[in-house]
């Protein structure tokens, strides 16, 4: 099993385990239509975030390959809770996961996505061993893009229109950072 300590603390932010008292924020933040725009999903509903929150709340430690740690971001000087990243472990044979990330648009363009998402490669290299760890996004998301960029990873792949989502033909971008890349040793 590998639990990273928690929280994580970083410049300005905690990456904690998710709690049914951040149900009113993270209601604000996924019911949001614009932190949808580029997902697979659909703005949540009271009920659908109380009901994630509530599932999240144990993905705190990997135990198996299909794992995933998911932790609120929040503000330290504040409390506010404006976001969430997620580890998913894809591969225990491959060493492979992939990071995700949200942010509520009133946060956007801060450096918080990166600084936020940087302790979860930690977390994979250092703690899970992983030796690649992949982000998957939609084609149109260059803010994402810099995200990915800013935490060092490399785009490997643009795939054209393979999968319809929300009513249209999307592409998705792949960018993916090796252990041997990773310079999170020194952040």
């Amino acid at each position: 099993m590998v639990k990273p300590a928690l929280p994580i603390e970083t410049e300005r932010l905690r990456l904690r385990p998710y709690a049914a008292a951040d149900v009113p924020d993270l209601y604000a933040l996924e019911s949001h239509p614009e932190v949808h725009r580029y997902l697979y999903s659909e703005p949540r509903d009271l009920t659908q975030v109380a009901e994630r929150a509530s599932e999240r709340t144990d993905w705190v430690a990997f135990h198996a390959e299909g794992d995933q740690l998911a932790l609120v971001v929040e503000l330290k000087e504040t409390r506010e809770v404006i976001g969430s990243v997620l580890l998913h472990w894809v591969s225990q044979t491959h060493r492979q996961g992939e990071i995700g990330y949200t942010l509520h648009p009133d946060h956007h363009g801060k450096g918080y996505a990166s600084e936020a998402a940087a302790p979860l490669l930690k977390v994979g290299f250092e703690d899970l061993g992983l030796h690649r760890v992949v982000g998957r996004l939609d084609g149109r998301n260059t803010a994402s893009a810099k995200v990915l960029e800013k935490l060092g990873m490399r785009r490997e792949a643009h795939l054209v229109q393979n999968e319809f989502v929300k009513g249209e033909w999307t592409d998705e971008v792949v960018y993916a950072l090796l252990a041997s890349e990773w310079s999170g040793a020194s952040s």
